[in-house]
């Protein structure tokens, strides 16, 4: 993956300052595959979208991810280096339906889109937010040789049933919902922390925008330099002008 320039991450950033998670992520998302159009990005299951965007992440500011978790134990705060090559994000071949078939029922589904994510977001509670997921992900269900329809497959299927497809799901797109368990090394207790890389990512593009304007601010007074020229030098120059400054 190509990095995205400096002007056009400083447009991604202010475009996403009002905007709540998803729009936000939809933006990093462009920012990753800036030729995709809106339609292809929503289109795609949710685990390419966050393989994409620890991709950018990874081009953008290095392999090694700072990660700050409290114990659900004893809330001691643990921080550690998470090494980003080791998560499993490989784009796969490809994402066809998936088919379970456990007792008399005989389900097929497809896996959820990030469309699929937005359409649910707003539902009342994650209950309701299950229900339409389930709904809009299944192709066809059938019980006995008779066709459920799928928007009543949350009151009918059997606990085995849900089991097995969401192991389906999760062995199909693992990147969809990465889980970290880190061990408190003060009691020894095992905490899962799920990585929201939007949040992970969007927090450094706003860390490293707020610093590069200050940059450019400073950089303006000196020398009387654009906005443009000044985003035009390569970082190691700007440093160094940088440092001319503080010098002098």
């Amino acid at each position: 993956m190509t990095p995205t320039g400096p002007v056009e991450l400083l447009a991604t950033w202010e475009a996403g300052l009002t905007r709540h998670d998803a729009e936000r992520s939809l933006l990093l998302h462009r920012a990753a595959r800036p030729d995709a159009s809106t339609d292809e990005l929503l289109s795609m299951p949710v685990g390419a979208r966050e393989g994409d965007l620890l991709a950018l992440r990874r081009a953008l500011f290095g392999e090694r991810m700072q990660v700050c978790v409290a114990c659900t134990s004893c809330r001691e705060a643990m921080e550690f280096d998470l090494d980003a090559t080791l998560l499993d994000v490989r784009e796969r071949a490809g994402y066809g339906p998936l088919r379970i078939e456990e007792g008399d029922w005989t389900v097929e589904f497809r896996l959820p889109t990030v469309a699929d994510l937005a359409a649910v977001g707003s539902a009342p509670d994650a209950a309701q937010a299950r229900r339409l997921l389930v709904a809009r992900c299944t192709v066809s269900a059938v019980r006995g040789g008779e066709r459920v329809p799928p928007e009543r497959l949350d009151a009918l299927l059997p606990a085995e049933v849900r089991r097995r497809l969401a192991e389906a799901a999760a062995d199909a797109d693992p990147a969809a919902d990465v889980t970290l368990n880190v061990t408190c090394p003060e009691c020894g207790a095992a905490t899962p922390a799920d990585l929201d890389i939007t949040s992970y990512l969007w927090t450094e593009l706003d860390t490293w925008a707020r610093d590069l304007l200050l940059d450019v601010h400073l950089l303006a007074s000196a020398y009387g330099w654009s906005e443009p020229e000044i985003l035009a030098l390569s970082p190691l120059r700007r440093r160094y002008y940088l440092e001319l400054c503080a010098d002098a």
